[in-house]
């Protein structure tokens, strides 16, 4: 999976959010980020993730975390997806997998039997000099937000 490792420096970015707005690894400079990339918008164990950030979204601010979330879906998917369950947070469009493939996270799945290309359920903890301070490669979806702190804390 991933190539990157904790201590490694997070590659740059930049994408589009939800609104067509350009978004960058450099505009978190100064504040942690969880960047965290999950397969497809509107989908049972996506939706769980996403609510789950909601829902503990306030108490990963208060622990200086900003959120930042990455699918290959388009902006319109992404903007029904906040619209939809009222997500706090961005997400970025990476239709062209620039992103996903910058972070090592597209590649090979397997889903009843079947294999095919897709992005892979990763989190990236990154402080607040662009370095990667942690990664979650077993996301507990519907608790995420924990699985977050104890790893900064941890």
């Amino acid at each position: 999976m991933t190539h990157l490792k904790e201590g490694d420096p997070a590659p740059d970015f930049k994408g589009t959010d939800q609104d067509g707005k350009e978004v960058a690894l450099s505009d978190f400079r100064g504040r942690k980020l969880v960047l965290y990339f999950y397969p497809k918008d509107n989908t049972s164990g996506c939706t769980a993730e996403a609510v789950n950030l909601r829902d503990n979204y306030e108490t990963l601010k208060k622990h200086g975390l900003a959120v930042l979330g990455v699918s290959t879906d388009d902006e319109k998917s992404h903007r029904k997806f906040i619209e939809k369950y009222d997500l706090p947070f961005p997400l970025i469009a990476d239709k062209d997998k620039k992103i996903v493939n910058l972070y090592g996270v597209w590649g090979p799945k397997k889903f009843m039997g079947r294999e095919y290309e897709g992005t892979h359920r990763v989190t990236f903890v990154i402080d607040e000099e662009g370095m990667i301070m942690k990664i979650i490669d077993k996301v507990k979806t519907k608790d995420h937000a924990k699985q977050i702190l104890e790893a900064i804390e941890g």
